[in-house]
């Protein structure tokens, strides 16, 4: 679901790539880290089974296959197979039969879930003039998939029903500071219907805003000038969108919560209670449809009223005007609210020490149309992944711990496959689950990560094992020679490390790690590449293998690196006597958390808007516990002390390491939406995709809420402190009885 490469343009100006640019850790204060000190080959490794690990890794990254990837690719796009089509239905069975025939022990997984889809689409402009909309993407002769039958009409799923006629008014990106800027200029979108160009934030915030102001309709274009000409050629003789694609997408309130709507935090089982659908909160309540810039064009250049702010204009070839009118605009939507099937393939491989805890590691296969790019260039890889891990059981390989391996339907509606099948086993999975692993849609290019900064450190080490495919490099090496290369200045070079790691970035949503971390609380991880290849066919009928093989990982070499990143990634995570979590950076992280905080509120003078007290001395406790720990941890390692203890010890060690992040979960939720619990990193109220971290307080402070700020400073000081008594106990088990020398 998630954007790759136009995505990728604004996460790499907002520093959330590995190695973006981000403010400085209070421990990074060199411009490039040093090699690390001599210790043991892997970390959570003896030496012996470090060799044994790096064997069977060596043979892990030999198996996966460019050419393998591709023809998983071309059988996975190869019809349209969104959720509940004949062919997404083929595809399910075609991976499950491909696991099983990998030797491995896979299963169907079934959920009934409400997914919408369109009975009849108008839009015409009825004055001044008239103009009907084609909302329709014409077959590109070049392109031998693009005339298919059975591709889903452009629409906003989860858009409401409605027959509406009034004036237009352009609102530029729909975001808060727009209407802003709007009221400033004496202009409401009260009983209108707003218009609104993708970008800047996730889809489905549009909409919402747009009601929220009284609009009784909305549109949201792209303009070529951010996902068009402007960037490059078009397709098919470039990679960019061309005048009548469409970007399809869900409009679901997943701010509230993501999967069915009407089962909101448990799973859509065949006799699961449902909502009324009047009483689901995640649907839109007004009419919302997207369209191309070739059909937004005559819409736009029928506007009246004052011209957009500069910024605010596009690259469309009309004087940008905002209206209201004279451009009158008839919308009538009406959908089909149909429970379709849920397909979730899943495969496990049985641990062989600590089958009771599991390592989960998923990406959908369901697109909007054939989906080459988004998801199948990541699912391919996964195919990938399953076929080297039969291959090392054939030699006699076996894990430590349980793997789990899922491939998720209904993604792109919005998380439904994944969320179902991560509520229905909620229990399970707070008590077994290591961690979550997550990819999407894949590309060339460099190393991107997200996820949990707990495994920070970890995601750096294994970066400095894959070979770029492009440099023979490693992939950190790339990654960091590109960063550094970027930066003007040494602060800017010392901002992109915690100590001797890279950053990776928080997560928001937009993808199927969102029920694992938000709601449940799992260390979490999302993996991929990209950033060498330009796009803009995402959510289009164009995502297909034609061009995929001309514009995205032509040689699919990268869908094997990511095949082996996340190989090496998995079977370490598995085999780890001591899992290789360091608490240092995510403590480091959350202090600079609190110094954005800090920035934010500041007065005229540099004078401190809140007191920010209860939470610095959360913090510090934290970094005192955290630097005890992986100080403990580094000698007991060293000396090998820590590898003496019995598997009954490691496991409850392990435990405690791994539901750690658990502490972090707030029982109330975040305000207004219960549903997200994870009290450092949630989907952003008004930025959807973008994660907002420490949630609770920065919304409520960017709101001027300050009694709301004060509560949640609290919650938040409260799940610190229950990490910080996690992280003394793991300490504690890690050096028998004996307590802490310093923090206590």
């Amino acid at each position: 679901m998630r954007m790759t490469t136009l995505r990728l343009l604004g996460i790499a100006a907002a520093g959330l790539l590995l190695a973006g640019s981000r403010p400085a850790g209070l421990g990074a204060q060199q411009a490039a880290p040093a090699n690390p000190a001599p210790g043991p080959a892997i970390t959570g490794f003896s030496r012996a089974d470090a060799a044994t690990e790096l064997s069977w890794e060596a043979k892990f990254k030999a198996i996966p296959d460019p050419e393998r990837v591709r023809a998983n690719m071309k059988q996975l796009s190869a019809e349209p197979h969104h959720i509940g089509s004949p062919y997404q239905k083929q595809n399910s069975e075609w991976i499950l039969n491909q696991f099983k025939s990998y030797g491995l022990d896979a299963h169907i997984e079934t959920f009934n879930v409400l997914f919408p889809t369109p009975a009849s689409r108008t839009l015409e402009l009825v004055s001044p003039g008239h103009y009907t909309a084609k909302l329709k993407e014409p077959a590109i002769p070049e392109d031998p998939t693009s005339g298919q039958a059975g591709q889903l009409p452009t629409y906003n799923a989860y858009s409401a029903d409605g027959d509406v006629t009034a004036p237009l008014v352009y609102v530029n990106y729909g975001l808060p500071e727009d209407y802003a800027q709007l009221a400033k200029m004496g202009i409401s979108v009260k009983g209108k219907i707003a218009i609104a160009r993708y970008g800047n934030s996730w889809r489905g915030i549009k909409p919402r805003l747009a009601y929220e102001h009284g609009a009784v309709g909305c549109l949201i274009y792209s303009d070529p000038k951010d996902d068009g000409y402007y960037r490059g050629d078009v397709f098919p003789k470039g990679p960019y969108r061309p005048e009548q694609g469409v970007q399809r997408g869900s409009v679901m309130e997943m701010t509230k919560y993501p999967g069915d709507p009407e089962t909101p935090g448990w799973g859509s089982t065949p006799d699961a209670k449902r909502l009324p659908r009047d009483q689901a909160e995640s649907i839109q309540k007004i009419p919302v449809l997207p369209i191309s810039y070739g059909d937004a064009q005559p819409l736009l250049a029928a506007l009246g009223g004052p011209m957009a702010p500069v910024d605010w204009r596009g690259a469309l070839p009309i004087p940008y005007h905002v209206g209201p009118g004279p451009a009158t605009v008839h919308l009538a939507l009406k959908f089909n609210w149909n429970i379709v099937p849920a397909y979730d393939v899943v495969f496990r491989i049985q641990g062989s020490t600590w089958p009771d805890q599991w390592i989960v590691r998923g990406n959908h296969y369901d697109g909007w149309v054939n989906g080459a790019s988004d998801p199948v260039s990541g699912q391919s890889a996964l195919l990938e992944e399953a076929r080297a891990y039969g291959e090392l059981l054939k030699q006699g390989w076996k894990p430590k711990r349980t793997i789990i391996y899922c491939a998720w339907d209904g993604e792109e509606p919005m998380l439904l496959g994944s969320t179902e099948w991560a509520e229905t086993h909620a229990a399970d999975l707070q008590q077994h689950a290591i961690v979550y692993i997550n990819s999407d849609g894949n590309g060339k290019g460099y190393l991107n990560a997200s996820g949990s900064q707990i495994l920070e450190h970890f995601v750096n080490d294994v970066a400095k094992t894959i070979t770029d495919p492009e440099t023979g490099d490693t992939v950190w090496t790339k990654l960091q020679q590109r960063d550094q290369g970027r930066a003007t200045s040494p602060a800017q070079r010392a901002a992109m490390y915690d100590g001797e790691d890279l950053h990776i970035a928080a997560l928001g949503s937009g993808s199927d790690f969102s029920t694992f971390i938000d709601h449940l609380g799992l260390p979490t991880l999302a993996l991929s590449y990209g950033g060498e290849g330009g796009g803009g066919v995402y959510h289009s009928i164009y995502d297909d293998f034609y061009w995929y093989t001309h514009f995205g990982d032509t040689h699919f070499v990268y869908g094997r690196a990511l095949a082996q990143t996340y190989g090496t990634t998995i079977m370490r995570l598995a085999n780890a006597d001591v899992l290789p979590f360091q608490f240092t950076d995510f403590a480091d992280t959350v202090a600079r958390y609190e110094t954005e905080l800090q920035d934010l509120v500041k007065g005229p003078g540099g004078e401190p808007g809140f007191d920010f007290v209860p939470l610095t001395q959360a913090i510090a406790s934290l970094r005192v516990a955290s630097g005890d720990y992986d100080s403990a941890v580094a000698a007991a390692e060293k000396d090998g002390s820590i590898y003496k203890k019995s598997p009954a010890e490691l496991a409850a060690l392990n435990q405690t390491l791994y539901q750690s992040e658990q502490k972090l979960l707030s029982e109330k939720g975040l305000p207004n939406r219960p549903w997200y619990k994870n009290t450092i990193t949630a989907a952003g109220y008004y930025t959807g995709y973008g994660a907002k971290t420490l949630p609770g307080v920065r919304e409520a402070l960017e709101a001027h809420d300050y009694k709301t700020a004060t509560e949640q400073q609290a919650t938040l000081v409260t799940a610190l402190d229950g990490l910080t008594a996690q992280v003394r106990e793991a300490l504690k088990q890690v050096q028998g009885n004996a307590t802490t020398s310093t923090g206590q």
